[in-house]
């Protein structure tokens, strides 16, 4: 049966795919093994290493619920930070005063040039040198700085991608009914943007949580990636066992927000097609003048 992207499969190329797929699972299950006999002859396999997070609240209690603690912080300092200078900026780049559009641009393009480990190195050493912040704060600081300026740029961006892709007949009707610049952007396009800007803006929480483990690696922050080195002292060199539960914890978390964000966004579409809905005319003869925003 023929589909309309591609021609039904002949005998010779089914037994292909077959063999394709026969040696795939082949290869597969020998790198499976591969690392499952490293693993196993290093004795990182065994009951002892894994023992302490089953059995055991302590490696919880003093490693990794601090350390996701502190990872969620800086994550949600930053966002909450970054996501009004990114959506300042990103106005500001579709500014028709060259005055405000043309530093919006700079700003853009330079911190988002810049990798965010050089952003959080730089603010550390300033806070360091200028601020009287204390050493065991100042990680924290230096880690949120280095977040906002980065993704802050990149936010700016997604802003001004999600107002360009609605159609210009949504300013034009804005227009029509006497609303100035201002008013349009706040009560017409961002309002419409948010939907379509919300996946990328969670996939860009995600890189901030992520992200938080740069501060760990070189700041002594003690995020929960940082956690690894004193539970793998502690309880027998158990690396393997450590990265894989902290690994466990940071799907968990992402996939939380991902799936969070996906609600969200169905709650979104679901709330503005029942808006349109309830626009419109329900009584045959009577003239009702609608301005229904999506049809604009």
């Amino acid at each position: 049966m023929s589909s309309v992207l591609y021609d039904a499969q002949g005998p010779r190329a089914k037994r292909r795919n077959i063999l394709y797929t026969v040696l795939f699972v082949l290869v597969a299950a020998v790198v499976v093994w591969w690392v499952y006999d490293g693993l196993a002859s290093k004795h990182q396999l065994d009951w002892i290493k894994w023992k302490p997070f089953f059995t055991s609240s302590q490696p919880w209690e003093t490693y990794l619920w601090p350390g996701l603690w502190n990872t969620l912080k800086a994550a949600f300092f930053a966002l909450i930070i970054a996501l009004p200078l990114g959506a300042l900026f990103g106005i500001g780049r579709l500014s028709d005063h060259r005055w405000m559009r043309a530093p919006s641009g700079v700003v853009v393009e330079f911190f988002r040039a810049i990798p965010v480990l050089i952003l959080m190195i730089i603010a550390n050493a300033m806070y360091s040198e200028y601020t009287s912040i204390s050493t065991d704060t100042r990680p924290l600081y230096a880690v949120i700085t280095g977040l906002v300026l980065y993704n802050a740029s990149v936010l700016a961006e997604i802003v001004r991608a999600g107002i360009q892709t609605l159609p210009q007949g949504q300013t034009d009707a804005a227009k029509a009914i006497g609303m100035r610049k201002g008013q349009t952007m706040v009560f017409v396009l961002l309002p419409q943007a948010v939907t379509a800007m919300l996946p990328a803006i969670v996939s860009q929480l995600v890189v901030i949580v992520k992200d938080t483990a740069l501060g760990g690696a070189m700041m002594t922050f003690p995020e929960l990636l940082a956690s690894v080195r004193p539970m793998s002292a502690n309880y027998g060199a158990n690396t393997i066992a450590c990265f894989t539960v902290i690994a466990l914890i940071y799907i968990a978390v992402n996939f939380s927000l991902t799936s969070f964000a996906s609600w969200l966004e169905r709650r979104l579409r679901q709330r503005k097609k029942s808006d349109g809905r309830k626009g419109a005319p329900t009584t045959v003869g009577e003239p009702v003048l609608v301005m229904d925003s999506t049809s604009a």
